[in-house]
């Protein structure tokens, strides 16, 4: 039980003038320690005031509320506030028309006992103030922000009694507010806001129970201050208590559904800001939500994000590869559907250097679905924002050749693609990508890339940029280069020409050059020789596609004399298998006109006196032996004389220009392999 506090000593004249307003009984058990008293008091007092309006005496209405609030709810002993808050309350009951006049009087001081230091205080300010407020109603409603927030502080209170009153008064605000046309929406905002950065979980139970009831109210439209409580509803998805998250996940996904059916209603560009940066962070329900928001946007309002563009990139990027299925799915999603906005046009003047930059980091990412995904946005905005893209494409040119030799073939593939893509943009950005392709392969920090990744990379760049203009032009760039580097690039190519599906037109073109005179495809071979004299096995395989067989001979002839070694044996070998593919089937078949082809036969029994007895010369032997040579000379006596292509006369090549070339080449190669 309560200590009874000890009375100060009033005045005659003072006891006399407030004896005037109540009786001394009244007076005395208001602030008696048992409660059963304070209540019999406040009914009494009740009775009184009732007096008072039935007699229109304002003056005493105002005197006895200040005598309550002066002596009882303002007193430092805890019963005469209790017994000034009951009364206060009892008081409102009795004032009838005058209550809305008074109130301004009455509410502030039980405000103030909510956040007194006794708990039962604080309680019967919780009872008094739902007394006011049930009789008040809609005039309570212009202390509506004081009151709720004196609540939202007393939701988290200690003692559970005091939770319990202020729930009970939370109910009958909500209840007041859904009837009251008063309300005002637009001075709760800001409040509700800063509110909203609590932590307390009873304070955020609280807020949300709040949003949802706001959201309820038909005349409210909630939608047009999203901005102000949805930054505050993604905090609380970091929450650690579980029903304070799925109470914010659910408010936050009705509103978006509210959002999808009104979108005029909603200020998508302020929001994106929000949904933006809430999207970059570690708490996953938090991540998911924001993209989900995100992904509606693309079909609501999809320009509002093309100020985030860059951020996004940054976002969405490494979430694609995130262990969180569901943030995986939603991410993947996400980005197609910016992808479709882009290529729409609705980023007209997007950051491309910030994006740029966001993609460059997002290279250097551990996960390859990352990177590949960027490799992707750098291919689509070189196609869909090639102008803004252009003047920064520079700075990641770099990295697009790291990519090169990433370990993912995929990678390689895509970024193979971005940069043939950008090399189509301007003529210097092809010149960059052959200089810097052949740098790469004779980078040391990258010995095996050639032989491990060459055919890849040759081959996806020839499908991209075209196999002859691509061809030509890093022949042209090799045939000044180092002859050991030249003599491994060009076997690789020359296997490409000889076998890849993507090279069967330039195939077509240098083995119709000769024969049909064709000075541009004559050119293209003139250029790939020069190139290509720097081994001695892709040279000799060159000529047989175009079939210079007269000057084939010549070769073989020429190295026969003085260069034949272990490598020139080996390239031989890989050639004689070669000639036993489907590319070469129309060689074989000429093999049945000796008498038009007499070099071919000639070129192909020099490769077999200089060829060892192996695997390779059996192979070779075969052939030539299934050749019946003689009865096909025979069979064309009857028949009128072929004369032999003059290659160099039908081609207007320097034949023996060129095999001055090729020996200076084989010199060059001997000079080396001897040092």
């Amino acid at each position: 039980r309560e200590k009874q506090p000890v009375l100060t000593t009033v005045p005659s004249q003072a006891m006399a003038e407030t004896s005037t307003l109540l009786p001394l009984n009244v007076l005395r058990n208001l602030s008696d320690k048992v409660y059963e008293k304070r209540k019999a008091a406040a009914l009494e007092l009740e009775q009184v005031v009732k007096q008072f309006v039935q007699a229109e005496d304002v003056r005493r209405l105002e005197a006895l509320i200040r005598l309550l609030v002066e002596k009882y709810a303002s007193s430092p002993h805890s019963n005469y506030r209790k017994g000034g808050l009951i009364g206060l309350a009892a008081a409102v009951v009795g004032l009838s028309v005058y209550t809305d006049v008074l109130l301004p009087e009455i509410v502030p001081p039980v405000l103030k006992c909510f956040d007194d230091q006794e708990s039962g205080v604080r309680y019967y300010a919780c009872e008094a103030m739902y007394n006011i407020a049930k009789i008040a109603r809609e005039g309570f409603i212009s202390f509506f922000n004081e009151v709720f927030d004196a609540l939202c502080m007393l939701s988290a209170d200690t003692d559970s009694k005091v939770q319990n009153a202020a729930l009970l008064l939370d109910r009958l605000m909500k209840d007041i507010v859904t009837e009251s046309a008063a309300f005002s929406v637009e001075t709760f905002i800001p409040l509700l806001r800063e509110r909203l950065a609590l932590q307390n979980p009873y304070v955020r139970q609280f807020l949300v129970g709040w949003i949802t009831v706001l959201d309820g109210v038909p005349d409210i439209d909630m939608l047009e201050y999203l901005p102000g409580v949805l930054d505050g509803l993604f905090n609380m998805l970091s929450d650690p208590n579980n029903e304070i998250r799925q109470q914010a996940e659910l408010s936050i996904l009705e509103f978006l559904d509210d959002a999808s059916t009104t979108p005029e209603k909603v200020d998508f560009r302020q929001l994106s800001g929000i949904l933006a940066a809430r999207s970059n962070t570690e708490s996953e329900l938090t991540k998911l939500t924001a993209m989900k928001w995100l992904d509606k946007f693309t079909e609501l309002a999809p320009g509002v994000l093309e100020p985030h563009f860059a951020k996004l990139l940054s976002i969405i990027l490494p979430s694609i590869a995130h262990t969180n299925g569901a943030i995986q799915e939603v991410s993947q999603t996400l980005n197609q559907h910016i992808h479709e906005v882009h290529q729409s046009g609705a980023f007209g003047s997007l950051d491309a250097k910030g994006s740029l930059e966001a993609l460059q980091t997002q290279l250097k990412n551990a996960a390859e679905p990352t990177r590949l995904e960027s490799l992707q946005w750098i291919r689509s905005l070189l196609t869909y924002s090639r102008e803004l893209v252009k003047p920064e494409i520079d700075a990641i040119t770099p990295d697009l050749f790291l990519a090169v030799k990433d370990h993912s073939e995929h990678v390689v593939l895509e970024s193979l693609e971005v940069l043939g893509k950008l090399a189509s943009l301007e003529s210097h950005c092809f010149q960059t990508l052959i200089s810097e392709l052949l740098q790469l392969f004779k980078k040391e920090q990258s010995p095996n890339l050639l032989s491990n990744r060459g055919e890849l990379i040759l081959r996806k760049l020839c499908s991209v940029l075209g196999s002859e203009k691509f061809y030509s032009e890093l022949a042209r760039y090799l045939q000044n280069d180092d002859p050991e580097f030249v003599s491994m690039m060009v076997q690789v190519m020359n296997l490409i020409l000889l076998t890849a599906p993507e090279l069967q037109d330039l195939r077509g073109k240098l083995k119709r050059s000769i024969i049909n005179s064709d000075k541009e495809s004559c050119n293209l071979l003139h250029q790939l020789y020069n190139a290509w004299r720097f081994s001695p096995g892709a040279t000799i395989s060159l000529c047989f596609l175009a079939q210079a067989y007269s000057h084939t001979s010549s070769i073989i002839a020429v190295l026969a004399d003085s260069f034949v070694d272990v490598d020139l044996l080996v390239q031989i070998h890989k050639l004689v298998l070669l000639l036993e593919s489907p590319i070469f089937a129309y060689l074989r078949l000429q093999l049945l006109e000796p008498q038009r082809y007499p070099h071919l036969l000639k070129s192909l029994y020099g490769l077999l006196m200089i060829l060892p007895q192996s695997k390779a010369w059996e192979t070779l032997m075969s052939r030539l032996g299934s050749v019946p040579t003689l009865e096909m000379l025979q069979m064309s006596q009857g028949t009128k004389p072929v004369k032999p292509l003059d290659e160099g006369n039908a081609s207007g090549l320097n034949f023996d220009k060129m095999l001055e070339s090729f020996v200076d080449a084989q010199r060059l190669n001997a000079s080396r392999k001897k040092d």
